[in-house]
Protein backbone atom coordinates (compact mmCIF):
# COMPACT_ATOMS: atom_id res chain seq x y z
CA UNK A 1 0.00 0.00 0.00
CA UNK A 2 1.42 3.40 -0.99
CA UNK A 3 1.91 6.02 1.74
CA UNK A 4 0.55 9.57 1.65
CA UNK A 5 3.85 11.08 0.49
CA UNK A 6 4.11 8.76 -2.52
CA UNK A 7 0.48 9.33 -3.47
CA UNK A 8 0.99 13.10 -3.21
CA UNK A 9 4.07 12.88 -5.44
CA UNK A 10 2.30 10.83 -8.12
CA UNK A 11 -0.85 12.97 -8.14
CA UNK A 12 1.09 16.26 -8.26
CA UNK A 13 3.25 14.88 -11.09
CA UNK A 14 0.22 13.87 -13.18
CA UNK A 15 -1.58 17.15 -12.50
CA UNK A 16 1.58 19.05 -13.49
CA UNK A 17 1.75 17.19 -16.82
CA UNK A 18 -1.89 18.02 -17.56
CA UNK A 19 -1.26 21.70 -16.71
CA UNK A 20 1.79 21.78 -18.97
CA UNK A 21 4.52 22.42 -16.39
CA UNK A 22 8.14 21.84 -17.56
CA UNK A 23 8.88 18.15 -17.00
CA UNK A 24 12.36 18.64 -15.52
CA UNK A 25 11.16 20.97 -12.78
CA UNK A 26 8.08 18.81 -12.29
CA UNK A 27 10.30 15.82 -11.47
CA UNK A 28 11.99 17.82 -8.70
CA UNK A 29 8.95 19.71 -7.44
CA UNK A 30 6.65 16.70 -7.11
CA UNK A 31 9.34 14.78 -5.19
CA UNK A 32 9.94 17.69 -2.83
CA UNK A 33 6.19 18.04 -2.23
CA UNK A 34 5.85 14.35 -1.39
CA UNK A 35 8.76 14.52 1.04
CA UNK A 36 7.33 17.58 2.77
CA UNK A 37 3.89 15.96 3.16
CA UNK A 38 5.39 12.83 4.76
CA UNK A 39 7.77 14.90 6.91
CA UNK A 40 10.88 13.44 5.29
CA UNK A 41 14.22 15.09 4.66
CA UNK A 42 14.98 16.56 1.26
CA UNK A 43 18.74 16.21 1.77
CA UNK A 44 19.00 13.18 -0.50
CA UNK A 45 17.79 15.27 -3.48
CA UNK A 46 21.03 17.28 -3.77
CA UNK A 47 23.23 14.17 -3.60
CA UNK A 48 21.06 12.34 -6.10
CA UNK A 49 21.09 15.33 -8.48
CA UNK A 50 24.89 15.44 -8.40
CA UNK A 51 25.51 11.71 -8.76
CA UNK A 52 23.01 11.43 -11.64
CA UNK A 53 25.24 13.75 -13.67
CA UNK A 54 28.61 12.57 -12.36
CA UNK A 55 29.20 10.21 -15.28
CA UNK A 56 31.37 10.18 -18.38
CA UNK A 57 28.31 9.01 -20.35
CA UNK A 58 26.67 12.38 -19.67
CA UNK A 59 29.73 14.06 -21.14
CA UNK A 60 29.46 11.83 -24.21
CA UNK A 61 25.82 12.89 -24.64
CA UNK A 62 26.93 16.55 -24.70
CA UNK A 63 29.47 15.87 -27.43
CA UNK A 64 27.04 13.89 -29.58
CA UNK A 65 24.43 16.64 -29.24
CA UNK A 66 27.06 19.16 -30.37
CA UNK A 67 28.14 17.06 -33.35
CA UNK A 68 24.46 16.69 -34.30
CA UNK A 69 24.02 20.47 -34.18
CA UNK A 70 26.97 20.87 -36.54
CA UNK A 71 25.50 18.60 -39.22
CA UNK A 72 23.27 21.13 -40.96
CA UNK A 73 25.49 24.12 -40.15
CA UNK A 74 28.71 22.63 -41.52
CA UNK A 75 27.34 21.40 -44.87
CA UNK A 76 27.37 17.68 -44.12
CA UNK A 77 23.60 17.22 -44.49
CA UNK A 78 23.46 18.64 -48.03
CA UNK A 79 26.20 16.27 -49.26
CA UNK A 80 24.45 13.31 -47.67
CA UNK A 81 21.16 14.23 -49.38
CA UNK A 82 22.91 14.45 -52.77
CA UNK A 83 24.55 11.05 -52.25
CA UNK A 84 21.22 9.50 -51.16
CA UNK A 85 19.59 10.97 -54.28
CA UNK A 86 22.15 9.29 -56.53
CA UNK A 87 21.53 5.93 -54.81
CA UNK A 88 17.72 5.75 -54.90
CA UNK A 89 16.49 8.71 -56.99
CA UNK A 90 15.90 6.63 -60.13
CA UNK A 91 13.47 4.21 -58.45
CA UNK A 92 9.71 4.70 -58.32
CA UNK A 93 9.16 7.05 -55.40
CA UNK A 94 12.92 7.35 -55.20
CA UNK A 95 12.98 11.11 -54.84
CA UNK A 96 10.94 10.87 -51.65
CA UNK A 97 12.83 7.74 -50.52
CA UNK A 98 15.90 9.98 -50.50
CA UNK A 99 14.56 11.24 -47.17
CA UNK A 100 14.62 7.74 -45.67
CA UNK A 101 18.16 7.01 -46.83
CA UNK A 102 19.40 10.44 -45.75
CA UNK A 103 17.82 9.95 -42.32
CA UNK A 104 19.71 6.66 -41.96
CA UNK A 105 22.98 8.46 -42.61
CA UNK A 106 22.10 11.46 -40.46
CA UNK A 107 20.98 9.16 -37.65
CA UNK A 108 24.53 7.84 -37.54
CA UNK A 109 25.73 11.42 -37.10
CA UNK A 110 23.17 13.05 -34.81
CA UNK A 111 21.96 10.27 -32.48
CA UNK A 112 18.58 11.98 -32.18
CA UNK A 113 15.37 12.66 -34.10
CA UNK A 114 14.75 16.42 -34.15
CA UNK A 115 18.14 17.31 -35.74
CA UNK A 116 17.27 14.98 -38.65
CA UNK A 117 13.99 16.81 -39.26
CA UNK A 118 15.56 20.22 -38.80
CA UNK A 119 18.29 19.43 -41.33
CA UNK A 120 16.25 17.60 -43.98
CA UNK A 121 12.91 19.42 -44.19
CA UNK A 122 14.43 22.74 -45.41
CA UNK A 123 16.61 20.81 -47.86
CA UNK A 124 14.05 18.39 -49.31
CA UNK A 125 10.47 19.65 -48.92
CA UNK A 126 10.67 22.79 -51.13
CA UNK A 127 12.82 20.99 -53.69
CA UNK A 128 10.50 17.98 -54.02
CA UNK A 129 7.43 20.21 -54.18
CA UNK A 130 8.89 21.75 -57.34
CA UNK A 131 9.35 18.23 -58.69
CA UNK A 132 5.65 17.37 -58.19
CA UNK A 133 5.53 15.82 -54.71
CA UNK A 134 3.01 17.22 -52.24
CA UNK A 135 4.57 19.08 -49.37
CA UNK A 136 2.54 17.26 -46.72
CA UNK A 137 3.64 13.82 -47.94
CA UNK A 138 7.37 14.57 -48.01
CA UNK A 139 7.08 16.10 -44.56
CA UNK A 140 5.14 13.10 -43.25
CA UNK A 141 7.74 10.69 -44.60
CA UNK A 142 10.60 12.66 -43.03
CA UNK A 143 8.82 13.03 -39.68
CA UNK A 144 7.97 9.32 -39.60
CA UNK A 145 11.57 8.41 -40.44
CA UNK A 146 13.09 10.84 -37.96
CA UNK A 147 13.38 8.42 -35.06
CA UNK A 148 15.84 6.35 -37.09
CA UNK A 149 18.18 8.75 -35.30
CA UNK A 150 17.29 6.87 -32.10
CA UNK A 151 18.08 3.49 -33.66
CA UNK A 152 21.21 4.01 -35.77
CA UNK A 153 24.30 4.37 -33.54
CA UNK A 154 25.40 6.49 -31.86
CA UNK A 155 22.08 7.01 -30.07
CA UNK A 156 21.44 9.48 -27.26
CA UNK A 157 18.43 7.50 -25.88
CA UNK A 158 20.59 4.34 -25.87
CA UNK A 159 23.17 6.15 -23.73
CA UNK A 160 20.41 7.34 -21.37
CA UNK A 161 19.10 3.76 -21.04
CA UNK A 162 22.59 2.42 -20.31
CA UNK A 163 23.14 5.12 -17.71
CA UNK A 164 19.94 4.01 -15.95
CA UNK A 165 20.29 0.24 -16.34
CA UNK A 166 24.05 -0.30 -16.15
CA UNK A 167 24.24 -2.00 -19.55
CA UNK A 168 27.02 -1.72 -22.13
CA UNK A 169 26.72 1.33 -24.38
CA UNK A 170 28.43 -0.54 -27.22
CA UNK A 171 25.93 -3.40 -26.91
CA UNK A 172 22.92 -1.06 -27.00
CA UNK A 173 24.32 0.78 -30.02
CA UNK A 174 24.35 -2.54 -31.88
CA UNK A 175 21.04 -3.79 -30.50
CA UNK A 176 18.97 -1.22 -32.41
CA UNK A 177 20.76 -1.53 -35.77
CA UNK A 178 18.60 -4.34 -37.22
CA UNK A 179 15.31 -2.82 -35.98
CA UNK A 180 16.43 0.44 -37.60
CA UNK A 181 17.15 -1.18 -40.96
CA UNK A 182 13.89 -3.19 -40.89
CA UNK A 183 12.03 0.06 -40.21
CA UNK A 184 13.78 1.86 -43.10
CA UNK A 185 13.06 -1.02 -45.51
CA UNK A 186 9.42 -1.10 -44.42
CA UNK A 187 9.07 2.63 -44.98
CA UNK A 188 10.67 2.28 -48.40
CA UNK A 189 8.18 -0.44 -49.44
CA UNK A 190 5.20 1.53 -48.14
CA UNK A 191 6.46 4.67 -49.88
CA UNK A 192 6.62 2.72 -53.17
CA UNK A 193 2.88 1.98 -52.97
CA UNK A 194 1.74 5.32 -51.48
CA UNK A 195 3.72 7.93 -53.35
CA UNK A 196 1.52 8.09 -56.48
CA UNK A 197 -1.40 9.41 -54.39
CA UNK A 198 0.65 12.45 -53.40
CA UNK A 199 2.11 13.61 -56.72
CA UNK A 200 1.02 16.21 -59.25
CA UNK A 201 2.19 17.23 -62.71
CA UNK A 202 5.36 19.31 -62.77
CA UNK A 203 7.63 20.43 -65.58
CA UNK A 204 10.59 20.80 -63.24
CA UNK A 205 11.28 17.16 -62.46
CA UNK A 206 15.04 16.56 -62.61
CA UNK A 207 16.72 14.69 -65.41
CA UNK A 208 17.96 11.46 -63.88
CA UNK A 209 20.65 9.16 -65.35
CA UNK A 210 19.10 6.69 -67.78
CA UNK A 211 21.95 4.18 -68.17
CA UNK A 212 23.86 2.11 -65.66
CA UNK A 213 27.11 3.84 -66.65
CA UNK A 214 25.68 7.31 -66.03
CA UNK A 215 24.10 6.22 -62.75
CA UNK A 216 27.34 4.65 -61.57
CA UNK A 217 29.26 7.81 -62.46
CA UNK A 218 26.71 9.89 -60.50
CA UNK A 219 27.03 7.64 -57.44
CA UNK A 220 30.82 7.84 -57.59
CA UNK A 221 30.80 11.62 -57.89
CA UNK A 222 28.32 12.33 -55.07
CA UNK A 223 29.86 9.59 -52.95
CA UNK A 224 33.32 11.11 -53.32
CA UNK A 225 32.00 14.52 -52.27
CA UNK A 226 30.14 12.94 -49.32
CA UNK A 227 33.13 10.94 -48.06
CA UNK A 228 34.11 13.54 -45.40
CA UNK A 229 30.53 13.56 -44.04
CA UNK A 230 30.16 9.76 -44.14
CA UNK A 231 33.58 9.34 -42.56
CA UNK A 232 32.27 10.47 -39.17
CA UNK A 233 30.05 7.44 -38.37
CA UNK A 234 32.64 5.10 -39.88
CA UNK A 235 35.37 6.59 -37.68
CA UNK A 236 33.16 6.35 -34.57
CA UNK A 237 31.98 2.78 -35.10
CA UNK A 238 35.36 1.41 -36.19
CA UNK A 239 36.99 3.15 -33.23
CA UNK A 240 34.48 1.82 -30.70
CA UNK A 241 34.26 -1.77 -31.91
CA UNK A 242 37.91 -1.92 -32.85
CA UNK A 243 38.84 -1.09 -29.27
CA UNK A 244 40.61 2.15 -30.23
CA UNK A 245 38.51 4.39 -28.00
CA UNK A 246 35.47 4.15 -25.74
CA UNK A 247 31.93 5.25 -26.66
CA UNK A 248 32.41 8.20 -24.31
CA UNK A 249 35.57 9.33 -26.09
CA UNK A 250 33.78 8.84 -29.43
CA UNK A 251 31.53 11.83 -28.71
CA UNK A 252 34.48 14.20 -28.41
CA UNK A 253 36.10 12.76 -31.53
CA UNK A 254 32.83 13.14 -33.48
CA UNK A 255 32.60 16.82 -32.49
CA UNK A 256 36.19 17.58 -33.49
CA UNK A 257 35.75 15.67 -36.75
CA UNK A 258 32.61 17.62 -37.71
CA UNK A 259 34.36 20.89 -36.89
CA UNK A 260 37.32 20.00 -39.12
CA UNK A 261 35.06 18.87 -41.99
CA UNK A 262 33.01 22.05 -41.77
CA UNK A 263 36.06 24.31 -41.65
CA UNK A 264 38.50 22.65 -44.04
CA UNK A 265 36.69 20.10 -46.24
CA UNK A 266 33.44 21.93 -47.06
CA UNK A 267 34.45 25.41 -45.83
CA UNK A 268 30.87 26.27 -44.86
CA UNK A 269 31.26 26.54 -41.07
CA UNK A 270 31.48 30.25 -40.23
CA UNK A 271 31.79 31.82 -36.80
CA UNK A 272 28.08 32.71 -36.88
CA UNK A 273 27.10 29.11 -37.71
CA UNK A 274 29.40 27.77 -35.01
CA UNK A 275 27.82 30.14 -32.49
CA UNK A 276 24.37 28.93 -33.56
CA UNK A 277 25.41 25.28 -33.14
CA UNK A 278 26.88 25.99 -29.70
CA UNK A 279 23.75 27.85 -28.62
CA UNK A 280 21.54 24.97 -29.77
CA UNK A 281 23.75 22.46 -27.96
CA UNK A 282 23.71 24.38 -24.68
CA UNK A 283 19.90 24.59 -24.75
CA UNK A 284 19.40 20.93 -25.65
CA UNK A 285 22.03 19.60 -23.24
CA UNK A 286 20.80 21.82 -20.41
CA UNK A 287 17.30 20.45 -20.86
CA UNK A 288 18.62 16.86 -21.03
CA UNK A 289 20.69 17.15 -17.84
CA UNK A 290 17.79 18.71 -15.93
CA UNK A 291 15.53 15.87 -17.08
CA UNK A 292 18.13 13.24 -16.20
CA UNK A 293 18.93 14.60 -12.74
CA UNK A 294 15.34 15.51 -11.86
CA UNK A 295 14.00 12.22 -13.16
CA UNK A 296 16.60 10.28 -11.17
CA UNK A 297 15.48 12.09 -8.00
CA UNK A 298 11.84 11.17 -8.63
CA UNK A 299 12.46 7.53 -9.58
CA UNK A 300 14.84 6.93 -6.65
CA UNK A 301 12.25 8.36 -4.30
CA UNK A 302 9.55 6.14 -5.79
CA UNK A 303 11.84 3.11 -5.69
CA UNK A 304 12.71 3.82 -2.04
CA UNK A 305 8.99 4.02 -1.27
CA UNK A 306 8.39 0.62 -2.85
CA UNK A 307 6.66 1.67 -6.07
CA UNK A 308 8.86 -0.58 -8.23
CA UNK A 309 7.95 -3.58 -6.07
CA UNK A 310 4.26 -2.59 -6.23
CA UNK A 311 4.44 -2.39 -10.04
CA UNK A 312 6.11 -5.81 -10.23
CA UNK A 313 3.59 -7.39 -7.88
CA UNK A 314 0.65 -5.85 -9.72
CA UNK A 315 1.86 -6.97 -13.15
CA UNK A 316 2.63 -10.49 -11.96
CA UNK A 317 -0.80 -10.70 -10.34
CA UNK A 318 -2.47 -9.43 -13.50
CA UNK A 319 -0.50 -11.61 -15.94
CA UNK A 320 1.69 -14.63 -15.32
CA UNK A 321 2.83 -14.81 -18.93
CA UNK A 322 6.02 -12.89 -19.74
CA UNK A 323 4.87 -12.10 -23.27
CA UNK A 324 1.63 -10.55 -22.09
CA UNK A 325 3.55 -8.43 -19.58
CA UNK A 326 5.85 -7.20 -22.37
CA UNK A 327 2.78 -6.37 -24.45
CA UNK A 328 1.29 -4.37 -21.57
CA UNK A 329 4.61 -2.57 -21.08
CA UNK A 330 4.59 -1.61 -24.76
CA UNK A 331 1.03 -0.31 -24.53
CA UNK A 332 1.93 1.69 -21.42
CA UNK A 333 5.01 3.20 -23.11
CA UNK A 334 3.04 4.04 -26.25
CA UNK A 335 0.46 5.79 -24.09
CA UNK A 336 3.17 7.81 -22.34
CA UNK A 337 4.67 8.61 -25.74
CA UNK A 338 1.46 10.42 -26.66
CA UNK A 339 2.18 12.98 -23.94
CA UNK A 340 5.91 12.90 -23.11
CA UNK A 341 9.18 12.95 -25.03
CA UNK A 342 11.32 9.81 -25.18
CA UNK A 343 14.07 10.77 -22.73
CA UNK A 344 11.71 11.64 -19.83
CA UNK A 345 9.88 8.35 -20.42
CA UNK A 346 13.11 6.36 -20.20
CA UNK A 347 14.21 8.22 -17.08
CA UNK A 348 10.86 7.65 -15.40
CA UNK A 349 10.07 4.07 -16.44
CA UNK A 350 13.39 2.18 -16.68
CA UNK A 351 14.23 2.17 -12.92
CA UNK A 352 10.66 1.16 -12.09
CA UNK A 353 10.41 -1.82 -14.46
CA UNK A 354 13.95 -3.22 -14.12
CA UNK A 355 13.13 -5.36 -11.04
CA UNK A 356 10.14 -6.87 -12.83
CA UNK A 357 12.09 -7.55 -16.03
CA UNK A 358 14.91 -9.20 -14.08
CA UNK A 359 12.39 -11.38 -12.27
CA UNK A 360 11.00 -12.43 -15.65
CA UNK A 361 14.54 -13.16 -16.98
CA UNK A 362 14.17 -10.61 -19.77
CA UNK A 363 17.54 -9.79 -21.30
CA UNK A 364 18.26 -6.13 -20.51
CA UNK A 365 19.94 -5.44 -23.86
CA UNK A 366 16.82 -6.78 -25.56
CA UNK A 367 14.66 -4.68 -23.21
CA UNK A 368 16.70 -1.59 -24.10
CA UNK A 369 16.17 -2.11 -27.84
CA UNK A 370 12.44 -2.63 -27.30
CA UNK A 371 12.10 0.50 -25.17
CA UNK A 372 14.13 2.68 -27.56
CA UNK A 373 12.00 1.60 -30.54
CA UNK A 374 8.91 2.30 -28.45
CA UNK A 375 9.88 5.78 -27.26
CA UNK A 376 11.04 6.52 -30.81
CA UNK A 377 7.52 5.86 -32.03
CA UNK A 378 6.43 8.46 -29.49
CA UNK A 379 7.88 11.25 -31.65
CA UNK A 380 5.14 10.51 -34.23
CA UNK A 381 2.12 9.72 -32.02
CA UNK A 382 -0.29 12.62 -31.43
CA UNK A 383 -1.40 14.69 -29.60
CA UNK A 384 2.04 15.76 -28.32
CA UNK A 385 4.40 14.40 -30.98
CA UNK A 386 7.67 16.28 -31.29
CA UNK A 387 8.15 15.44 -34.98
CA UNK A 388 4.64 16.69 -35.82
CA UNK A 389 5.20 19.99 -33.99
CA UNK A 390 8.61 20.60 -35.57
CA UNK A 391 7.68 19.28 -39.03
CA UNK A 392 4.45 21.26 -39.21
CA UNK A 393 6.25 24.47 -38.30
CA UNK A 394 9.24 23.98 -40.62
CA UNK A 395 7.23 22.81 -43.64
CA UNK A 396 4.25 25.13 -43.07
CA UNK A 397 1.66 22.37 -43.31
CA UNK A 398 -1.38 21.92 -41.00
CA UNK A 399 -0.60 19.60 -38.08
CA UNK A 400 -3.91 17.71 -38.50
CA UNK A 401 -3.21 16.99 -42.18
CA UNK A 402 0.36 15.97 -41.40
CA UNK A 403 -0.81 13.60 -38.65
CA UNK A 404 -3.33 11.93 -40.97
CA UNK A 405 -0.66 11.36 -43.64
CA UNK A 406 1.74 9.86 -41.08
CA UNK A 407 -0.73 7.27 -39.75
CA UNK A 408 -0.05 4.55 -42.41
CA UNK A 409 3.65 4.67 -41.54
CA UNK A 410 2.80 4.28 -37.85
CA UNK A 411 0.20 1.51 -38.20
CA UNK A 412 1.67 -0.52 -41.07
CA UNK A 413 5.40 -0.27 -40.32
CA UNK A 414 6.37 1.19 -36.95
CA UNK A 415 4.06 -0.89 -34.75
CA UNK A 416 4.89 -4.20 -36.54
CA UNK A 417 8.62 -3.42 -36.12
CA UNK A 418 8.01 -2.81 -32.41
CA UNK A 419 6.29 -6.19 -32.08
CA UNK A 420 9.14 -7.90 -33.96
CA UNK A 421 11.70 -6.27 -31.67
CA UNK A 422 9.68 -7.30 -28.61
CA UNK A 423 9.06 -10.93 -29.48
CA UNK A 424 12.13 -11.81 -31.58
CA UNK A 425 15.11 -11.22 -29.23
CA UNK A 426 17.56 -12.28 -31.94
CA UNK A 427 16.72 -9.09 -33.85
CA UNK A 428 18.38 -7.03 -31.12
CA UNK A 429 20.72 -9.49 -29.37
CA UNK A 430 22.38 -11.45 -32.17
CA UNK A 431 24.63 -8.69 -33.53
CA UNK A 432 25.98 -7.46 -30.16
CA UNK A 433 26.59 -11.06 -29.08
CA UNK A 434 28.57 -11.80 -32.25
CA UNK A 435 30.72 -8.68 -31.97
CA UNK A 436 31.00 -8.31 -28.17
CA UNK A 437 30.42 -11.78 -26.80
CA UNK A 438 27.75 -13.45 -24.66
CA UNK A 439 29.44 -12.27 -21.45
CA UNK A 440 28.47 -8.66 -22.34
CA UNK A 441 25.01 -9.36 -23.73
CA UNK A 442 23.91 -12.18 -21.42
CA UNK A 443 21.46 -15.01 -22.15
CA UNK A 444 18.47 -14.24 -24.35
Amino acid sequence: MLDIGTVTTLISFLVGIVLGFPIGWLFIGSTALGLLVMGGSTAFMANTFFHALDSSTVMAIAFFVFSGALISEAGLADRIVNFSHSLVGRLKGGLTAVGIVATLFLGALTGSSVPCIAALIPLLVPRLEKFGYKRVYTTALLCSSSYLGYLIPPSVPAMIYCLLSGQSVAALFLATVFPGFVLAIGYGILNYFMVDRYTFESSEKPELPTTFKESFRDVLHTGRVAIPALGCPVLILVGIYGGIFTPNEAGGIASVYCLLVGWFAYRELTNAKLKKALSSTIGTFGMTTLLLAGGTILTRFLTRQGVAQEVATFMLTLFENKYLILLMLNIFLLFLGMFLDGIPILILVVPLVLPLMQELDVNLVHLGAMMIVNVGIGVMTPPFAMSIFVGSRLAQVPAAELTKTMMPFLLLVSLPVLLLTTYVPALSCWLPEVLLGSSIVGPW
